[in-house]
């Protein structure tokens, strides 16, 4: 029987690493390693050789780094095989051009603003909002979701706590600081900031993309260019007529250019007087508005707004009484009811039009 020499292991291992070797005679040996600490498996090499004796002794510290370097990468390639593969996502560009990595199918989301909630509910998928805040009272089933806060002052504890798989913003109520928390905790939000009647279609398809409802979104948008149309077929022959947009009466907020109300006064046959404003919702100074002299005065419905500031009084539109009150929710809202607040609009502007 050949004389085995065997070298000290040239690398670190567990204590519960063993060899075992044995030679039958001077054609060869057998080397087994067994009892891998993390593994059952055994990895058994047969080296055979002449003149065990001389040339064993000297392959066996490159033997033992060759079998363990694939005993380790073969249990590593395993231990891979065994995982569960990484969830599918997708990516989708938002209104600041910002790519959002969304899973494959978003089943938790939070809105932010209450025409994300209705559109979100426009789309079908509803069911998929687990926080809204104490504005998004429409439809009825969203007052049966769990309130994060109001819109100008969420709660990110709550959102936190709800770990959500995106939450949607609007840029109108939303504040930076905000959506850096969101950064820092790893929470994907997707931002929307419509300023005319084509962006809220496109938003509508925006959400539907985020829930996988795109058909429904397609269906639902379809279905507010139909009525759109109509309104604008009725108006179409009709003189434009100047308009004001009273939001608050002491402070006269109103639309500028930036608003998706201003392209609603003009789909209804109207010409806003402060489109030329450069921001959405402009607060301008009753000298300002003194020199208007609107044909018709619109006041967003609400508990603060409800005549005109007394700057008007000797406009034509106080004068004849062309004085009309729509609901805000119906106005204000960029999701589908804002096309209710347009017929609204038309019909105020233009009564002959729907006799």
């Amino acid at each position: 029987m050949g004389a085995v020499v065997f070298y000290p292991f040239l690398v670190k291992t567990p204590a519960s690493l063993a060899f075992r070797f044995s030679a039958e005679d001077e054609r060869g040996g057998f080397f087994y390693l067994s009892k891998y600490s993390f593994s059952k498996l055994k990895f058994i090499f047969f080296a055979f050789s002449r003149g065990c004796k001389s040339k064993f002794a000297l392959q066996t510290p490159a033997v033992v780094c060759l079998l363990v370097g694939s005993f380790v990468l073969t249990n590593c390639r395993r231990e891979t095989a065994n995982q569960s593969p990484p969830a599918p996502t997708r990516e989708i560009a938002d209104d600041l051009g910002r790519r959002v990595r969304l899973p494959e199918r978003v089943t938790s989301a939070v809105s932010l603003a209450p025409n994300l909630t209705e559109i979100t509910f426009a789309v079908g998928a509803g069911e998929q909002l687990v926080g809204v805040t104490s504005f998004c009272d429409y439809p009825e089933e969203a007052r049966r979701i769990r309130r994060i806060g109001d819109t100008l002052a969420p709660n990110i504890e709550n959102i936190i706590a709800l770990k959500p798989q995106i939450v949607l913003v609007s840029t109108a109520s939303q504040m930076e600081n905000f959506t850096k928390t969101l950064d820092a905790q790893g929470i994907a939000y997707f931002v929307t900031n419509p300023n005319s009647l084509d962006d809220i279609y496109k938003t509508i398809y925006q959400i539907g993309e985020i829930f996988r409802r795109e058909e429904k979104a397609y269906q639902v948008v379809d279905e507010l260019k139909r009525r759109v149309a109509e309104i604008e077929a009725r108006t179409a022959d009709a003189s434009d007529v100047k308009v004001f947009v009273q939001i608050d009466k002491n402070s006269l907020y109103t639309v500028g250019r930036d608003s998706f109300i201003t392209d609603l006064i003009r789909r209804a046959g109207g010409e806003s007087l402060t489109e030329d404003i450069a921001t959405a919702y402009p607060k301008i100074s009753k000298e300002t508005a003194l020199a208007l002299n609107p044909e018709r005065i619109i006041l967003s419905e609400s508990d603060n707004n409800r005549e005109p500031n007394e700057v008007f009084a000797n406009s034509p539109a106080v004068k004849n009484g062309k004085i009309f009150s729509v609901e805000a929710d119906l106005l204000s809202r960029p999701g589908p009811r804002v096309v209710d607040g347009l017929e609204r609009l038309a019909r105020a502007l233009h009564p002959e039009s729907f006799e």
